[in-house]
């Protein structure tokens, strides 16, 4: 069954830095800008934007008073409540900002309160429709440089003490969309500010001609290989790898892996040369959005002790999506960008095997036409064993991670990979290539693991058709163990990826960053 979702310039003169909260808010002893380009419930295209929603509230208990800057895209505009102007700036083409404080009443901070935003209101940048990168036909925007350089610039403003009532000590900004927050740092007269860059995924870079230097407001000097030039163009992560004060990425693995010329994306020397301001932090869950014994959008809740409503959510599923509703026949699930580094190729190849093998596939994500199209032709192929929704749903994605019981996540590379600690939590075995965040998560169910009950799921190694099907004939056998499965789903389910753990360790690397201004790159 086959578905679609409806779903050189002069240095512009900054004002002095302010640090008093005239506001009299309560906050921890870290004033934080978090930087980033989308946020979640408000809007989501990826694990980005869970990351950036969860974090506030999560700081909040490790000591840090932690607002947000964020685009004034049509999706997060709309969140914002309580809205007033603290100033403007020109961004170096001429355009004028507006910069709105507010609340984001669907964005826990402290103590649960709404957190704290603030929002670049450029609607000549920003308003515009869906997906905040790409235009109705999947193409970049084509001045995505001046959109994400005024997001840059915007907490460059911020941080030197645009809004009279408070000023961060310290900005932390998002992948490549908030890459230019250092380097617009850097650039402006003031005290240092230093910088946290994450990276969330280093393939995708925000890569321009080096024409547009002029319009976004850097020296000439910043052009350079000690800068963000990259192979002739401008890179929006190199200025960030580059200009932070420290580094993190969202495993401790993918730090390594980002570092070799294989994962690198010809920027492991650059991170090779700052390994010691590297760090890497699992991402983490959370729990008051994602757990089965609470979850208001799945059929019937249930939890590790009494597992009884996740047969109800599997039916529920099954019927839904079009699948035969047979109770014994293992469902497979894909909740993913439908991309090449997903390792898609390898369950397209697997499918036939998996039918035959007695299991059900349903696929929910969007992406690389040619693999829709591909599994749109699988679903055609075997009615009631394989369907496809095209979009993202998130309720529908939560209805499938209760009901199904194998998360297919065999990708290429993976940063670290939210869908299967998702898998873990829902008691759905996570079906994983050992490679980044996913190989810290996933301990591989075989004879030792299974006897010490370590096993959470199915983990191969080689990037190849035939481990991925080897691994999928693991689990149709695993699945025919019933007292075997249970034990695995169970320490799965049991696993702790909280929040409060990251928070400590985000807040050890804005403590380090905090005195080192010196070693900010000159």
């Amino acid at each position: 069954m086959i578905e679609r979702s409806p779903h050189c310039q002069a240095t512009p003169s900054l004002p002095p830095q302010r640090a008093d909260d005239a506001l009299g808010r309560p906050g921890g002893d870290i004033r934080l800008l978090q930087v980033s380009a989308e946020i979640y419930p408000l809007l989501k295209t990826g694990g980005l934007a869970d990351i950036a929603g969860a974090l506030p509230a999560a700081l909040a208990t490790a000591g840090c008073d932690t607002r947000v800057l964020l685009p004034g895209l049509p999706a997060i505009r709309d969140g914002l409540r309580d809205a007033q102007a603290v100033g403007q700036f020109s961004l170096p083409w001429g355009e004028p900002v507006r910069v709105l404080r507010g609340k984001l009443p669907a964005v826990p901070g402290a103590a649960g309160s709404p957190v704290l935003a603030y929002l670049l209101d450029a609607p000549g940048l920003y308003d515009r429709p869906g997906n905040p990168y790409e235009d109705a036909q999947r193409r970049p925007y084509a001045d995505n440089h001046r959109r994400f350089a005024a997001l840059g610039w915007g907490a460059a403003h911020v941080a030197r003490g645009l809004d009279p009532s408070w000023a961060p000590q310290l900005v932390h900004g998002h992948d490549w969309h908030a890459g230019l927050a250092a380097a617009c740092l850097k650039f402006t007269a003031g005290p240092p500010v230093p910088v946290v860059f994450t990276v969330h995924n280093l393939a995708y870079q925000g890569i321009f001609s080096a024409d547009v230097l002029g319009e976004l407001g850097l020296p000439v000097s910043a052009f350079q290989i000690d800068g963000l030039e990259f192979h002739g163009q401008i890179s929006f992560m190199k200025a960030g790898l580059f200009y932070a004060s420290k580094i993190t990425t969202v495993s401790p693995t993918y730090a390594r892996e980002i570092q070799t010329p294989e994962q690198g994306f010809g920027l492991d020397g650059l991170l090779r040369s700052r390994r010691n301001d590297l760090s890497g932090i699992l991402n983490a869950v959370d729990t008051t959005i994602w757990n089965p014994a609470t979850d208001p959008l799945i059929a019937r809740t249930y939890s590790v002790e009494q597992m009884t409503g996740k047969a109800r959510c599997k039916a529920a599923l099954q019927t839904e999506a079009g699948l035969q509703p047979h109770k014994d026949a293992p469902l497979f699930t894909v909740v993913s960008r439908l991309t090449e580094q997903k390792g898609l190729n390898l369950v397209l190849a697997g499918i036939d095997d998996l039918v035959q093998g007695g299991g059900q596939l349903l696929v929910l994500g969007s992406g690389d036409h040619a693999l829709e199209t591909a599994f749109g032709h699988a679903a055609q192929r075997h009615p009631g064993a394989v369907a496809l929704r095209v979009g993202y749903d998130e309720a529908y994605a939560h209805r499938i991670f209760a009901g199904s019981d194998v998360t297919l996540v065999p990708s290429r590379f993976e940063p670290c990979g939210l869908t299967q600690l998702y898998g873990l939590l829902y008691g759905s075995l996570p079906l994983v290539r050992a490679v980044g965040g996913l190989a810290d998560t996933v301990v591989d169910a075989d004879l030792a693991t299974l006897d010490d009950h370590t096993a959470t799921g199915i983990v191969f190694a080689s990037f190849s058709e035939a481990d991925y099907r080897h691994a999928v004939r693991r689990a149709l056998a695993l699945y025919r163990q019933p007292r075997a499965w249970a034990r695995v789903r169970q320490t799965g389910m049991q696993q702790n990826f909280s929040w409060a753990q990251a928070a400590r360790h985000y807040r050890a690397v804005y403590a380090a960053a905090l005195p080192d201004l010196s070693r900010i790159p000159t």
